[in-house]
């Protein structure tokens, strides 16, 4: 059994609605799909988080597979592979350290400035250090837990696809390679825009087989995207 898991196209990043593919989102997910239907992937199940920009990468999918005549399961929605509240835990942290020297570097805009206020976030969740969130973080890494146990069951013998986020898909490896949460948020920040990431299920756990791959953008390194 191989599952292919993707994070998203490129989303709005910046803009008053994150959750929508901006259209260099839309050409990763166009060209993920030819990639996916020319290489001979065949799924068993096509499972999306929830969220808009995963069904929109679905649809580039979906639309590839289309056009080539091929067959592709109905989009099944599991919630589990919803991403965290990434509002939610930036805000309160950013709210909570206005002073600090990460965070007044990032107001520059400079990506290498926002990486370290993310990374110093999602560390600062994984430690519970930011109180009153939705969601905790041993409680969004339960969650996800969960969803892939019920991937490796909806999968069968065969082959699976889950368009997600980020934050789901490193969780996961961060199980597989049972790795400290140091790592884990190094995982989910390394991760670009619709890269593909496989798992194999053994011994009654998920192993990690690939990670961050993009073999639909060979060549086309102006569409390599982190944000």
């Amino acid at each position: 059994m191989s599952l292919l898991l993707v994070r998203h196209g490129q989303a709005s990043f910046g803009a008053a609605d994150y959750d929508q593919l901006s259209d260099r989102g839309l050409e990763q997910s166009r060209r993920l799909g030819d990639w996916l239907a020319d290489g001979g992937h065949r799924f068993e199940a096509v499972l999306v988080g929830g969220m808009r920009r995963h069904r929109q990468t679905a649809e580039g999918v979906r639309r590839a597979f289309e056009e080539r005549g091929l067959p592709l399961p109905e989009l099944h929605e599991d919630t589990g592979f919803a991403e965290f509240d990434h509002e939610a835990v930036f805000g309160a942290y950013l709210r909570g350290n206005a002073d600090h020297p990460v965070v007044v570097a990032s107001r520059s805009g400079r990506p290498q400035d926002i990486a370290a206020m993310l990374q110093a976030a999602l560390l600062a969740w994984a430690r519970d250090e930011l109180p009153g969130l939705p969601e905790s973080w041993s409680a969004f890494g339960e969650r996800v837990h969960a969803a892939g146990e019920r991937l490796q069951a909806l999968a069968g013998s065969s082959e699976a696809l889950v368009l997600t986020s980020g934050g789901v898909i490193s969780r996961l490896a961060q199980m597989a390679l049972d790795v400290p949460v140091e790592r884990a948020v190094e995982l989910n920040l390394s991760l670009r825009n619709s890269a593909l990431s496989e798992f194999h299920p053994h011994a009654g756990r998920l192993r990690l087989g690939s990670w961050n791959a993009l073999p639909h953008l060979h060549g086309q390194r102006e569409l390599w995207t982190y944000y």
